[in-house]
C-alpha cells in the first residue's frame, strides 16, 4: 500500500513500515517520527543509525540486543521511543518490525 510521508508516496505495510528502505531519507524518517509524537534530536539519530546499520548486518535487533549495545541505556531509550520503543525506533528507521515485537 502506499502513504505520503514527506510529500511523497511511499510504500508501507500493513502496519506502516517502510517496504522498501531506498525510500527512506531523514525527510522520510523525522515525518514518521512527528506521526509518533517524537521530535528527533541527536540521542534519536544515535539510536537509529545504530538500528539500521544492525538491520544492514542483518544482526537480530532486540531490547536486550539494545541494552547491551552500549549506545543507549534502557531507560533512556524508552524515554526517547515512549510506548514502544523498538517498535517505533525501528519504524522510525526505515527497517522491518523486528520478530521479537508482537
Amino acid at each position: 500500500m502506499k502513504k505520503i510521508i514527506a510529500d511523497r508516496e511511499i510504500d508501507v505495510n500493513e502496519e506502516g513500515y517502510l517496504v522498501d528502505f531506498k525510500q527512506w531519507d531523514k525527510e522520510v524518517c523525522r515525518s514518521l517520527a512527528e506521526e509518533e509524537g517524537i521530535s528527533m534530536t541527536e540521542r534519536h539519530w544515535d539510536v537509529i543509525e545504530y538500528l539500521q546499520d544492525k538491520h544492514q548486518k542483518e544482526e537480530p535487533l532486540s531490547i536486550r540486543g539494545i541494552k547491551k549495545s552500549g549506545v543507549i541505556n534502557i531507560k533512556e531509550f524508552y524515554s526517547l521511543f515512549p510506548g514502544g520503543p523498538l517498535k517505533k525506533s525501528t519504524l522510525i528507521a526505515g527497517i522491518p518490525k523486528p520478530k521479537s515485537c508482537i
